[in-house]
C-alpha cells in the first residue's frame, strides 16, 4: 500500500511539474505535446470567435483614421473624401472582397443646387465591393449593405474647431459595413451574394445611393434586401432596443433579423415615420428603384446624442463596445437571412 501510494504521490509530482514548465513556456516533451494537443482543441472549439468576431480595436482604428481632421469632414468633392475613399479601397483588398465593377468606383456627376452657383457640377464616386455567395443558385440573390461615407465638411466654429469629423454620421454606418464585408469575406459562409456599398453626396440629397441604385436597376440586378447602416456609435438607453430600423412596418424585415439573432437588436421607434425617416438616408433609392425590402438601421434615436451636424462629432465620442456589440450580435441575423432558402423577407400593404 505504501508503495502504491509512494508511486501516486510521484506521478502527482511530476504531473505538476510538467505543467508548470508548460505554463512557463518550457515544456518537457511529454508535457510539451499534452499542452499543444490542447491549445489546438481549445482553438478549434473557438475558432468562430477568435477568427471571425468583431472587435472594439479594429473598429475603433477605422474610426480614427475616417473621423480624422486629414480628411476634413470628408464632403462630397473634396480632397478629404478622395482619401477616405482610397482607405475603404485598401481596406477591401486587405480583405479580399472584389470589386464589383471593374474598379471599386461607381462614378457620377450632379449640379449643386444648394450652392451659390447652381450651375456647379459636383463629381461623387460611391465605393463598391462584392462578396460572392458560396450557392450556386442562391449566389444570383444579392443581399446589399451600405452606409454613406461624406459628411458636411465643414460647420460651425466651437473653440477654434471648424471641421465636422462625421464619427457617428456616418462613418460609425461606414465601417459597419466594411467589417461585416470583412466577416463574411473571411467566413464565407454567405449563400447569397453581397454588395458592400457605400455612399457619397448623402448630405447633398441621396445622390450617391440614387445613382447607384439606377445602375444597379438597369442592369437587372437581382436584388434580394438592402440594409443601411446611419449613425450606429452611440447606445440607445438601456430600456430601448438596440437598434430601431425605418419604415419598420413596411415590411417583415425586423421579425426576421431578430428571429435569427435570437434576441430583439432591431426594434421600433415611433417618431421614425412622424420625421419621414425612412425617405431620408440611403435605403430609400434601392427601395424606390428596385422595389425590394429595403431600411435604415440606427442606434442613435436624437436623444442619446447631441452632436449632430456638429464639429463635436469626433471618433473620442462613440462608444466601441456598444459598436462591436451591435455589430456581432447582427451577425447571426445576416446570415440567418441571406442562408434562408427562400426570401422571406417581403413588402408588406401600407
Amino acid at each position: 500500500m505504501k508503495k502504491i501510494l509512494s508511486v501516486v504521490i510521484i506521478a502527482f509530482i511530476l504531473s505538476c511539474s510538467i505543467k508548470q514548465k508548460a505554463a512557463d513556456g518550457k515544456p518537457g516533451e511529454d508535457g510539451g505535446k499534452q499542452l499543444v494537443e490542447k491549445q489546438e482543441v481549445n482553438l478549434q472549439s473557438t475558432n468562430r470567435t477568435i477568427v471571425e468576431a468583431i472587435t472594439e480595436e479594429a473598429i475603433k482604428k477605422s474610426m480614427e483614421y475616417l473621423a480624422s481632421d486629414e480628411l476634413g469632414g470628408r464632403a462630397t468633392g473634396s480632397e478629404g473624401i478622395e482619401k477616405a475613399a482610397v482607405f475603404i479601397e485598401d481596406y477591401f483588398k486587405a480583405n479580399n472582397i472584389k470589386p464589383y465593377f471593374e474598379t471599386y468606383r461607381d462614378h457620377f456627376e450632379f449640379k449643386n443646387r444648394r450652392s451659390s452657383n447652381p450651375d456647379e457640377v459636383i463629381k461623387g464616386f460611391n465605393v463598391i465591393g462584392f462578396i460572392e455567395g458560396n450557392d450556386p443558385k442562391l449566389k444570383n440573390e444579392f443581399i446589399i449593405l451600405g452606409g454613406h461615407y461624406d459628411h458636411i465638411g465643414m460647420g460651425k466654429e466651437v473653440n477654434g474647431d471648424k471641421i465636422a469629423n462625421g464619427a457617428n454620421d456616418d462613418a460609425s454606418g461606414t465601417i459597419a459595413a466594411m467589417e461585416f464585408g470583412k466577416y463574411f469575406a473571411k467566413s464565407k459562409t454567405n449563400k447569397r451574394s453581397i454588395l458592400i456599398t457605400l455612399y457619397s453626396a448623402e448630405e447633398m440629397g441621396l445622390k450617391g445611393s440614387g445613382h447607384l441604385a439606377e445602375r444597379l436597376k438597369s442592369q437587372g440586378l437581382d436584388a434580394y434586401t438592402m440594409i443601411n447602416f446611419e449613425m450606429i456609435g452611440v447606445p440607445r438607453a438601456a430600456d430601448k432596443s438596440m437598434a430601431y430600423m425605418s419604415g419598420y412596418k413596411r415590411s417583415n424585415f425586423a421579425e426576421t433579423l431578430n428571429k435569427y439573432a435570437g434576441k430583439e437588436v432591431v426594434g421600433f421607434f415611433s417618431k421614425a415615420k412622424e420625421m419621414n425617416l425612412f425617405m431620408r438616408s440611403d435605403n430609400f433609392p434601392f427601395y424606390k428603384e428596385l422595389n425590394i425590402p429595403a431600411h435604415a438601421i440606427s442606434t442613435f434615436d436624437f436623444t442619446n446624442f447631441d452632436y449632430y451636424h456638429h464639429v463635436d462629432d469626433e471618433a473620442s465620442q462613440m462608444d466601441y463596445k456598444h459598436m462591436a456589440n451591435f455589430m456581432n450580435s447582427m451577425i447571426p441575423a445576416l446570415e440567418g437571412m441571406m442562408n434562408a432558402p427562400t426570401k422571406e423577407v417581403v413588402l408588406n400593404d401600407e
